[in-house]
């Protein structure tokens, strides 16, 4: 199968990377699992293989759907639609797991996607994917580092966010010009609902667009007050925004859309 640029297509082919990815959580035959973007079906296979309860694929491109149609038949369901056009349509009696090898272009928005569906613990067990490595960095990143910014805080209100390993261009077909990397993501119990989030968006949107910037500027933006707003949460006006815990931005978006 020709891989299709539009769509970002890049065929995971590498046997000991799908064997680790399928070996990272268990699947049982109780489990409902869904993979999106299957491609050539190569994970897809694994995943059969460990005869989970059932297997619903979400492929966008019609005649990769139409060849996992033919491959494996009867064995899984295949809808050909695109995940962020579908997923609300998705209705499960149970949490599933998802895996899904992620084309590069639309990674972060499918990711954002899931981090607004509320109650999202009831919806999944897990999330297994495969995103660009800079991305996958920025996805589990802590205050404090180079990395952490606006999807560093957005996960992290709604999962517990873990990087397992690196994958070399080499192990697809076509090659990509960068690393991937896998993550695992789970659903906290306790969890930011999907309001707060799209609240949250907005907030961390003023501040890391000047990053570089100590957080007077982007208080100043958000409340008149904006000195005696640092003073009641307890914020020093000189730091700057990758050095405010996520839990300290949910605050300061409560806080604003209370006064406004």
């Amino acid at each position: 199968m020709r891989a299709k640029k539009s769509l970002g297509q890049n065929f995971l082919n590498d046997n000991d990377i799908l064997n680790n990815i399928i070996n990272i959580d268990d699947i049982s035959n109780e489990d409902i699992v869904l993979e999106i973007g299957p491609g050539t079906g190569n994970l897809t296979k694994k995943i059969l293989e460990k005869k989970p309860k059932n297997l619903i694929v979400i492929e966008k491109d019609n005649e990769l759907a139409n060849n996992l149609k033919n491959t494996f038949g009867d064995k899984l369901e295949v809808i050909n639609n695109d995940i962020l056009n579908c997923y609300k349509k998705l209705k499960f009696d149970k949490p599933i797991k998802i895996y899904g090898n992620l084309p590069y272009n639309i990674s972060t928005k499918i990711l954002v996607t899931f981090l607004k569906i509320n109650n999202l613990n009831k919806f999944c067990k897990k999330l297994i994917f495969i995103f660009q490595k800079e991305v996958a960095e920025r996805i589990v990143a802590s205050k404090n580092s180079k990395n952490y910014g606006r999807l560093s805080i957005l996960t992290a209100c709604k999962m517990a966010r873990k990087k397992m390993f690196d994958i070399s261009p080499m192990s697809f077909y076509p090659k990509p010009k960068v690393w991937s990397s896998l993550v695992v993501l789970e659903p906290l119990l306790n969890q930011v609902k999907d309001s707060e989030i799209e609240k949250l968006e907005h907030i961390t949107k003023i501040f890391f667009s000047e990053r570089r910037k100590m957080i007077k500027k982007p208080l100043k933006k958000l409340f008149k007050n904006y000195e005696e707003i640092a003073n009641k949460l307890n914020i020093n006006l000189d730091i700057r925004p990758q050095n405010i815990s996520e839990k300290k931005y949910l605050e300061i978006s409560n806080l604003y859309n209370r006064i406004n």
